[in-house]
């Protein structure tokens, strides 16, 4: 009993799932495609309800709790993230409402909860076999969700792309992970991590294969957060994607994947951290992970402002944005791990709501490209008052959440080393690139609020539609004007994290 108790969250979510295709197949497949979209979406919306409530009832009973033999670990962190989780996919079910883009509706919203089901068990997981598990629930689903979109042959190029980027990603993290493995004779990160700060300095014969595995592991994470030069796949799978899928990417998948890494760098690989500074630069996963931030900052900006296409300038922006999060990373103290939680959280419902007004819009005017949204202050006010919200944070214009999202970032990396300004380096390259992402960001404002529109007819958006954005935009709003009361929570939650010499 204790063992499904541990489970039931994952339990409730496979359950909804099956209980979706059945009520699909027994009562509306003859229904018409608009009405089963949103009946269905519906149930699934009130099964994650549920679940959710049901999980936040439980979460002031539980304290830190071991599965499987360590590989399953339940504690306020990890419950905190899975509320997230299952916050976000409410959002990207209501925004999915909208308009029905396939005839496979049932098996849409089951995919859904599939990969909300691997996040789940990710964010649960601190043993290598368990991530494998959950990266492979999380990836499949994913691949397939890109090609749902019927009739749209950009659709199924995405998903192929995804897909082989996905499965060699796959198998460098893994191969990486065998490596880890060979050496120590363990999968747990916690064990993996004592084994390594037992080695001598300098490591001994071991060394080489060491750096090997922390190589491996780190080129595979890389290609699921999409950081450069590991980004590739990101911006067809974005563009070719139905809006929603591409809104769950880049949030869902994001929190969840950064979630883990985070977890394997400083749980297993904290002994051979290295160093950032300019003072003492090199010697670790620290020093690769600035300049691969330096690189993802800088040329997911620059891209970004040459885009014409708005989920693809959204696609280099989360690669921008991805580099930002390193930056709290590469910091690797407290402050820096709970700025990063604190930035992933904001950025998943910033990103959630510009998704879901791109998906409003393009269902009613037929493209997703940045003049197609000219004129929309005038058409559909607010629509784009929403946007602008969500812009702005994405912008870091203060006094929105976005703004403290990466000054919190940035003030972990100057807390690394305050006399020596060892940090201070990534910190202007962050910032610099802040700047130039106004550019593209305002040129959307400017499109929605300035440009004629080519049309004078309203555009009407549904109730759910509306109420999904709202959550996103308040979400947004009131983070920014009480974003302490969150970011110490983060920071007590983070006393449940063995995160060693930080």
């Amino acid at each position: 009993m204790m063992l499904l108790a541990t489970f039931l969250t994952e339990i409730l979510i496979l359950a909804g799932i099956f209980s979706l295709l059945a009520v699909d197949l027994l009562f509306l497949r003859k229904k018409d495609a608009t009405e089963r979209v949103k009946s269905l979406g519906a149930l699934a919306s009130l099964l994650v309800i549920a679940t959710g409530v049901i999980l936040f009832l439980r979460g002031n009973s539980v304290q830190t709790v071991h599965a499987l033999g360590g590989m399953w670990v339940l504690d306020p962190l990890v419950l905190f993230f899975k509320e997230v989780i299952l916050a976000i996919t409410l959002i990207t079910i209501l925004i999915s409402m909208e308009k029905p883009f396939t005839s496979h509706i049932s098996e849409y919203y089951a995919l859904i909860l599939f990969a909300c089901l691997g996040m789940l068990f990710l964010v649960s997981a601190e043993e290598l076999i368990m991530i494998y598990v959950a990266l492979e629930l999380l990836s499949v689903s994913l691949y397939i969700l890109v090609a749902f979109h019927q009739g749209v042959p950009r659709s199924s190029e995405g998903a192929v792309k995804y897909f082989l980027f996905g499965a060699l990603s796959s198998s460098f993290l893994y191969f990486g992970a065998s490596y880890l493995y060979g050496l120590s004779g363990a999968t747990n990160l916690t064990f993996l991590g004592q084994y390594l700060g037992s080695l001598p300095t300098p490591f001994g014969p071991e060394r080489s294969l060491l750096w090997v595995a922390a190589a491996f592991i780190l080129v595979g994470l890389g290609f699921k957060v999409a950081v450069v030069p590991f980004h590739l796949w990101a911006p067809d799978a974005y563009e070719g994607a139905p809006t929603p899928v591409t809104a769950y990417i880049s949030t869902g998948s994001k929190l969840a994947s950064f979630f883990i890494l985070i977890k394997i760098l400083l749980l297993a690989m904290k002994p051979i951290g290295g160093s950032p500074l300019h003072t003492q630069f090199g010697g670790g996963w620290e020093a690769s992970l600035a300049i691969v931030a330096v690189f993802s900052m800088t040329l997911g900006n620059l891209v970004a402002m040459t885009q014409k296409n708005l989920k693809r300038m959204l696609a280099y922006s989360s690669i921008a944005h991805a580099g930002y999060i390193l930056v709290g990373v590469v910091a690797a103290t407290r402050m820096g791990i709970a700025s990063v939680f604190y930035y992933l959280v904001v950025y998943a419902f910033t990103q959630l709501g510009a998704f879901g007004v791109v998906t409003a819009i393009s269902a009613k005017v037929g493209g997703d490209a940045i003049e197609d949204f000219s004129g929309m202050g005038k058409r559909t006010p607010l629509l784009s008052m929403l946007m602008a919200v969500f812009i702005l944070s994405l912008a870091g214009i203060p006094p929105l959440a976005g703004f403290f999202g990466k000054f919190y970032v940035f003030l972990s990396a100057v807390g690394r080393d305050p006399q020596g300004y060892g940090l201070m380096w990534l910190v202007v390259v962050g910032v610099a690139n802040s700047a130039i992402s106004l550019y593209y960001y305002l040129k959307i404002l400017k499109q929605m609020y300035i440009v004629e529109p080519k049309e004078v007819t309203p555009l009407r958006t549904s109730g759910t539609m509306v109420l999904a954005l709202s959550l996103c935009a308040l979400f947004v709003i009131g983070l920014g004007i009480f974003p302490h009361p969150l970011i110490s929570y983060l920071n007590t939650l983070l006393s449940y994290l063995p995160l060693r010499n930080l």
